[in-house]
């Protein structure tokens, strides 16, 4: 069996300690709980801006300037899955 020098190692190598606490099940659970809800809520708030900018654009009473900035903030919301799916 070898044994390694702490005191020098060998050339271009490092090493390293840690010390990391162990996530407990109910720790766990209250993460993921977040998570899911945190998931949902966004979802909704995106699907709520979502059918707001679609009944912006197929109405018949909104300006011109409302219909610009609808196309404008739909077009970020693709942009932005996009990239969150593609991860560019």
């Amino acid at each position: 069996m070898s044994s390694i020098d702490l005191n020098s190692p060998p050339p271009w190598h490092e090493f390293g300690i840690s010390v990391e606490r162990l996530e407990t099940e109910e720790e766990r659970k209250v993460r993921l709980f977040k998570d899911v809800v945190l998931f949902v809520v966004a979802i909704i708030f995106m699907l709520i801006i979502v059918e707001n900018c679609f009944h912006t654009l197929v109405s018949a009473e909104t300006s011109p300037d409302a219909k610009r900035w609808a196309q404008s903030v739909l077009s970020a919301l693709v942009g932005g899955l996009s990239g969150y799916l593609i991860k560019k």
